[in-house]
């Protein structure tokens, strides 16, 4: 009950707080009075922007909503909002073809790879070798009860941290598609 709550506070809040940050260019001539009468793809832009806030110099190597510079790239941490906006939006489109094959998941799963790193999720060979993650495995099998795995990726140097559950549960909130 404490979580319900708690998760409706959050999406109130959301709501209310995104109206003003929505791009009129993605959404012409629509009066939004929920972030559910957004489209998926605009609630996991508000839900990153909420969560990441702007990252400026202080937060190198992320900038913008959260974007981690990579190797070659050169983006000023003074990025406008709507440069970062548009960086945002490259990212996470990015991580939804690398998900594309977990079809209505696939959103889901980029927004927390846009979080956690999509090599947390997918696993990896090499050097630092990282299994599949159960979540994945369990999207692969088609049980779709994967709350549990889903939220289990809300630690920080090997400590659960309670605002990233939170987190975790306004994204599957949002996202999850039944």
């Amino acid at each position: 009950m404490k979580y319900k709550l708690l998760l409706l506070f959050i999406l109130t809040t959301m709501s209310l707080g995104m109206r003003a940050q929505i791009s009129v260019q993605a959404i012409p001539n629509i009066v939004i009075n929920s972030i559910f009468d957004l489209p998926p793809f605009e609630r996991a832009i508000c839900c990153i922007k909420y969560y990441e806030g702007m990252h400026r110099k202080k937060d190198y190597p992320y900038v913008g909503y959260g974007h981690q510079i990579r190797a070659g790239e050169k983006y000023s941490s003074d990025m406008s909002l709507n440069e970062a906006d548009a960086l945002l939006r490259k990212d996470l489109k990015e991580y939804c073809s690398i998900f594309r094959n977990y079809g209505k998941d696939s959103l889901l799963l980029a927004v927390l790879a846009y979080n956690v790193g999509p090599y947390r999720i997918l696993g990896c060979k090499g050097k630092h070798p990282r299994p599949k993650s159960n979540l994945l495995k369990k999207i692969e099998f088609g049980i779709r009860d994967f709350k549990e795995e889903y939220i289990q990726f809300c630690h920080w140097k090997g400590k659960k941290i309670p605002s990233i559950e939170q987190r975790r549960m306004v994204e599957l909130l949002l996202l999850y598609v039944q």
